[in-house]
């Protein structure tokens, strides 16, 4: 039996760095990589993965897969001069790499998201996702998302127009 968990991280290690950098680029093979569409080389993929560590308004939780990490998602604080919008934070990258699908890892991952949503004190998380990302919507909206629009143009893939819609959880609500 697999075993799955959700860590929050501070820092990526040369393992996990590899794991993640692996991860993402089977997502972005599968079309569901955070709006890249072809893969970049590897040095870029690990040049985001490092940059993320050291943004202070990013807060990276990770999904394993029999300690391998699997899947990702980031909160994206609200600028310091944000004061009125201060009480949203905005999901972002959120995904679990194929071979790791059908686990439960990332409904366990979003429930966790919106634990530590909490505890840092925000109302209400945002996301955005493609039309075309039907199992990723489901689970958004089963786990109490509501879907608030629809841009008709959000990606572009070749000569193709993707809409997105855009969603909203009260953390208010239980």
């Amino acid at each position: 039996m697999p075993v799955t968990q959700v860590q929050w991280l501070t820092q990526l290690n040369a393992v996990d760095l590899e794991s993640i950098c692996d991860a993402t680029a089977e997502a972005i093979q599968n079309g569901i990589g955070f709006d890249w569409i072809h893969q970049p080389p590897r040095a870029r993929l690990e040049a985001y993965w490092r940059g993320v560590m050291l943004v202070p308004d990013r807060m990276l939780v990770v999904g394993r897969f029999d300690g391998v990490i699997a899947g990702t998602g980031q909160l994206v604080k609200p600028s310091a001069n944000n004061e009125a919008g201060a009480f949203n934070t905005i999901l972002s990258t959120f995904f679990v790499a194929p071979w790791a699908r059908g686990h439960g890892l990332a409904r366990a991952m979003l429930r966790d998201i919106s634990r530590r949503a909490r505890e840092e004190g925000f109302l209400q998380i945002s996301l955005d996702v493609r039309e075309t990302q039907t199992a990723a919507i489901q689970l958004y909206e089963g786990a109490g998302f509501k879907r608030w629009g629809i841009k008709d143009r959000y990606a572009k893939v070749g000569t193709k127009y993707i809409r997105g819609y855009f969603y909203a959880k009260d953390l208010t609500e239980p």
